[in-house]
């Protein structure tokens, strides 16, 4: 099969990724085969093809947004079966036995692997999965609209819910990508007023094409407080932005799995008035199920750019830069 393959981490400038023939995986025990048909290109991989995260294995495989077929199962498989359409997340899987797994809290489980990261992920023509941690997807929900849901729509509706906002009320976005334009989608189902934080000038107008309120930059006044506010670009210079602007007892939620150093903080600028700040860390299958269901009804529908799997190199490259206008897709 074809993948794209990381050997070695470094700048996507120079192209870390190489597309190379690799035999096609078996399944084991609970698991099944997924012919990739789309792979959503994550802030997250960014941060793997570049080191940013700790790699403790090489060669690896990216992605984690993953829609396709199913076509092998291994031993024990009853969820699914050949020709079944699925989606396959960042959550590889977890223990099951730990005690935030068994408290709802799977995505803190400390025997966690996650895929693209720990296993092989879906920048490839085939990939394995554990079947206990797939979604079945529906026929008629193309594949380059499902892939985004199953990272950047999961980790932003958990970072909605994280921030504590209630329908009706004032949210702030910081960053406009991938994750941000399907969060703004959900926020404003809510009936929330969203004001969205970004430098560039197509985020701005893509937010603003989705519902958002006010639209400026991080240094910009906004026309009110914030009751709840989400960071999903990955630097630490916009937490005292955030919370600056945030409310009374308002949360300010950072969603990034990378952020660079926070500066210091003024306790009664920053935190004073019980002010709340707080990471997301990955997601729980639960979240994926709730999104998906949402997606259907409201129903959520992510703008996407499309790219061949031998332009992954491209594909991240253009996201550092900002130039993606909602989110990059593989093509596989």
């Amino acid at each position: 099969m074809k993948a794209m393959l990381l050997e070695f981490p470094g700048p996507v400038a120079g192209l870390p990724l190489k597309l190379t023939e690799l035999p096609p995986p078996l399944p084991g025990p609970g698991q099944i085969v997924i012919q990739v048909s789309h792979c959503g290109v994550c802030h997250t991989d960014l941060h793997t093809v570049e080191g940013e995260l700790p790699l403790e294995r090489l060669p690896v495989i990216p992605g984690h947004q993953v829609v396709g077929q199913v076509v092998d199962q291994g031993p024990g498989v009853i969820r699914f079966r050949p020709g079944d359409r699925v989606g396959l997340g960042w959550l590889f899987k977890s223990c099951g036995s730990c005690r935030f797994c068994l408290g709802g809290q799977e995505n803190l489980c400390e025997a966690a692997e996650f895929t693209g990261l720990h296993r092989d992920g879906g920048y490839a023509e085939q990939v394995v999965a554990e079947a206990d941690f797939v979604y079945p997807l529906p026929t008629d929900l193309p594949g380059e609209i499902a892939a985004p849901l199953l990272c950047a729509g999961i980790i932003g509706y958990r970072a909605l819910r994280l921030s504590g906002i209630k329908p009706g009320g004032r949210l702030g976005l910081y960053g406009f990508g991938a994750s941000a334009h399907i969060a703004i989608q959900v926020a404003r189902y809510w009936g929330c007023e969203v004001l969205v934080f970004t430098r560039s000038a197509g985020h701005q107008g893509l937010a603003r094409d989705l519902g958002a309120l006010w639209v400026g930059q991080a240094q910009d006044p906004p026309p009110t407080k914030l009751d709840a506010a989400i960071i999903f670009a990955p630097t630490g210079a916009l937490v005292p932005e955030a919370l600056r602007v945030l409310e009374r007892g308002g949360t300010l939620a950072l969603a990034g799995v990378h952020l660079s150093d926070i500066p210091a903080l003024n306790y009664r600028q920053h935190l004073y008035f019980e002010k709340t700040l707080r990471s997301v860390t990955a997601s729980t299958r639960q979240d994926g199920r709730e999104l998906l269901e949402l997606a259907a009804a409201i129903p959520i529908r992510p703008q996407v750019q499309l790219f061949p799997l031998a332009e992954a190199n491209q594909a991240l490259k253009l996201l550092k830069a900002g130039k993606i206008n909602g989110a990059a897709v593989l093509v596989v």
